[in-house]
């Protein structure tokens, strides 16, 4: 992992530069997110810190580390979380069987947990009728997690909403998307709990006499808080994904159910991202129609009611995916292997450093596009260490 090389711009920023508030979208996907970790180390690095942080699951984990500590504080914070998620095999054997660590250290995971994060509940397998009570029903607890962030993140720093933070949970009752927003009301330990309370490992979290789980169920990519946002504001949002939305045509078992977890966390965010700029576009084409209309008619009641469907915001949308590592599994989520965390760490800051480098949101644009997509290269594999 990188360490901090100074902060170049930090607390002034050239508007020019950044068009409109920063926005930094958190998608879940467990030990994927120290992708997430690099990302912001090199946002950090350019003293480019977020207004607005949105996260699901691992994504709301990441998002409390930064947002519930000062700016100086919070890569210090990153890195000690991530060292604490790190799964040590019990023998190094890669040099005599390539891929034997990783096998290793996913069995370790499953039978002992990761100590900062969740242990086994051995009383999730007393039998399928064994009565656990709604807030234990789970294959393992994570008070450990509960622990580690009581030590990491100072909670009170939420509700300064400097940044803004939202995170995305799924009402066990209703099976609706709920986003609890510290601009709207005061976010506490039981919120990033319950974003992160993944079924069947992990168990719901009560907030106000409602159970919640792992917003990733229902939608694992919440940019559509930033456009669902009122008032809505010109943004550049860093969109940071972890599951890839194309990927080849699997010919194995293993390559199914690794394709399988792609398309189901990956949360169509093409489909999202088309939904939008066309809403977006049909918004500016109000506008611009509005401005052809003589005063009177703007004027008229009715008129003005139409108007208002109108919206002269930019979003634009950088989108930074996690690359493949070689021999990746459909396992991969639970890959807390030192190696793994750290090639996915140092993956998400060097493309955002590429980003950075040559900003694609400066230059001229279609006027009536309202959301701009910003693709980087596509993430190839990358090889084992």
């Amino acid at each position: 992992m990188h360490g901090m090389q100074g902060n170049k711009a930090r607390g002034g920023r050239p508007a020019k530069d950044l068009p409109g508030q920063i926005v930094l979208v958190l998608q879940g996907g467990g030990a994927l997110g120290s992708y997430q970790a690099g990302v912001y180390e090199a946002l950090h690095e350019a003293g480019i810190e977020p207004d607005w942080i949105i996260g699901t699951s691992i994504g709301a984990i990441n998002a409390s580390l930064i947002a519930g500590n000062e700016p100086q504080d919070r890569l210090a914070r990153l890195k000690e979380f991530w060292k604490r998620m790190e799964q040590n095999p019990i023998w190094n054997l890669h040099a005599a069987f390539p891929g034997f660590n990783d096998k290793l250290t996913y069995w370790s995971t499953i039978t002992n947990g990761i100590p900062g994060f969740f242990r086994p509940n051995p009383l999730a397998h007393a039998g399928d009728s064994y009565p656990l009570g709604a807030e234990h029903a789970g294959f393992y607890s994570t008070a450990p997690l509960q622990k580690t962030l009581g030590e990491l993140v100072d909670f009170r720093l939420f509700n300064r909403c400097t940044p803004r933070l939202t995170v995305g949970a799924a009402h066990v009752r209703t099976s609706r998307m709920r986003y609890f927003d510290s601009r709207d009301g005061e976010l506490t330990m039981a919120h990033i709990m319950a974003s992160g309370a993944l079924p069947p490992a992990f168990p719901a979290v009560r907030i106000d006499g409602e159970l919640y789980w792992d917003g990733g169920i229902l939608s694992n990519t919440p940019t559509e808080a930033v456009f669902d946002d009122n008032p809505r504001k010109d943004s550049l949002i860093f969109a940071v994904h972890l599951w890839n939305p194309v990927g080849a045509e699997p010919t194995t078992m293993a390559e199914v159910l690794n394709r399988h977890k792609d398309v189901q966390y990956s949360s169509r965010i093409a489909s999202q991202i088309a939904r939008q700029q066309q809403a977006h576009r049909l918004r500016h084409v109000i506008n611009q129609l509005a401005a052809l209309l003589p005063k009177s008619e703007r004027d008229n009641p009715a008129v003005r009611e139409l108007i208002s469907y109108g919206c002269p915001t930019r979003m634009h949308v950088v989108r930074l995916l996690a690359p493949q590592l070689d021999r990746e599994t459909h396992t991969k989520d639970i890959d807390f292997s030192p190696s793994g965390i750290m090639r996915r760490w140092d993956a998400g800051y060097r493309h955002t450093r590429a980003v950075l480098e040559r900003p694609p949101w400066i230059g001229e644009f279609d006027p009536l596009s309202g959301v701009i997509l910003h693709e980087q290269a596509e993430a190839m594999p990358m090889a084992a260490e």
